[in-house]
């Protein structure tokens, strides 16, 4: 059954109004799945992602009118089973361009001297240049920011799924985490959580497993032997309909030490205390300011690139991020994950922001103390 439209479309046609664009030509993931409700796996998904692809899958979403699609044959077969787009066009891929045909669409929709959002950083130079100079009269523009600014505002669907994205990486977690044992490796223990994760029902996972010992963090996972005692420090997505379950738990083998609580519940502190903070309002440098004196005041390294970020589909960190000198102020209906960590100590929980409290949506883990594994 064909997914129902999910997406914000009334402040993106408020958006559109406000910045004067006629329509918007989309290729990257994370608005073309939004928008289309399209999902890519795999090689298909590199398409999405590699801005010198010549195989891209373009939308074309004009302020007024029926949104269109440009796809070649291969990628077109998920367009008419799972999207809520039902006009394409095709293009035969690695013979005919898809800026070529991109410009014919343009011109037939009536649109070719127009002025038309494009995402910049997702297009190379050479297929922008190649556009332009199909259609001179077209004004080009950047939209990347307006399109982050629409979907950093979730709808009631979208929450609903990011909730049980989170509760179904919870599950994962939980069952992975209580088959860990001393012997086993770093590589064994991811290849069992992602293995779950697919399991469970995401369409596909990525993240880290770390032990203490492990000195490079996001290195991939080494054959590095598991200890009792061992702190391990997880962060991983699964992704829901392309939307992320995306919460960071800690595993302790064998009874914590006295240190291992102490640290842990410290950093849990400044944890909780920042999503109590994240309300309508609030100034994202100050938020980072404050987490920052809260690790100053417990001896901590107190500078750190960032302690969340915002999520959406096809990718899970997208604006706002959650960093020193952003300008941004949080909104009712924004989901962010907060990550605010020092060293292995890394709680992460996804919530919504609203009048009043936060609403937690990764729920499911009591992070009161850290997952004690078998030792």
């Amino acid at each position: 059954m064909k997914r129902r439209n999910i997406a914000n479309l009334a402040r993106l046609e408020a958006l559109m109004d406000e910045a004067g664009l006629d329509a918007l030509v989309l290729r990257s993931g994370q608005n073309f799945t939004y928008l289309s409700g399209v999902v890519y796996p795999g090689t298909l998904a590199r398409h999405m992602d590699l801005t010198d692809s010549t195989r891209p899958v373009l939308l074309v979403w004009p302020r007024i009118g029926k949104p269109v699609i440009v796809a070649n044959k291969t990628a077109a077969g998920l367009v008419e089973r799972d999207g809520w787009i039902d006009d394409f066009v095709l293009y035969e891929a690695y013979v005919e361009s898809a800026n070529e045909k991109l410009s014919e669409v343009l011109g037939q929709m009536g649109l070719a001297s127009s002025r038309i959002g494009f995402e910049k950083d997702y297009w190379s130079a050479a297929h922008w240049e190649a556009v332009r100079k199909a259609l001179p009269g077209m004004r080009m523009e950047e939209c990347t920011g307006l399109m982050d600014r629409v979907r950093w505002i979730k709808t009631a669907a979208e929450v609903a799924l990011i909730r049980q994205g989170a509760d179904l990486l919870d599950d994962a977690y939980l069952e992975a985490f209580g088959r860990i044992r001393p012997g086993d490796t770093e590589r064994k223990v991811h290849a069992d959580i992602i293995g779950t994760c697919l399991r469970l029902g995401f369409e596909w996972a990525h993240g880290i497993f770390n032990l203490f010992r492990n000195t490079v963090p996001y290195g991939g996972e080494s054959d590095m032997v598991i200890e009792k005692g061992d702190a391990i420090r997880t962060d991983y997505v699964g992704y829901l309909s392309s939307y992320p379950g995306h919460q960071s738990r800690t595993v302790i083998v064998g009874e914590p030490t006295a240190g291992q609580k102490r640290d842990y519940a410290i950093n849990l502190e400044v944890h909780r205390g920042l999503i109590d903070r994240c309300r309508p309002g609030a100034k994202v440098h100050d938020l980072w300011a404050w987490t920052m004196g809260e690790y100053r005041k417990a001896g901590w390294p107190d500078h750190h690139m960032l302690i969340g970020h915002g999520v959406g589909c096809w990718w899970h960190q997208q604006e706002p991020i959650l960093r020193r000198k952003s300008e941004h102020i949080l909104e009712e209906g924004m989901v962010l994950a907060l990550e605010p960590h020092v060293n292995f100590w890394h709680v992460q929980d996804m919530i919504l922001v609203r009048n009043g409290a936060p609403e937690l949506l990764s729920a499911k883990f009591n992070t009161n103390w850290p997952f004690v594994a078998a030792g």
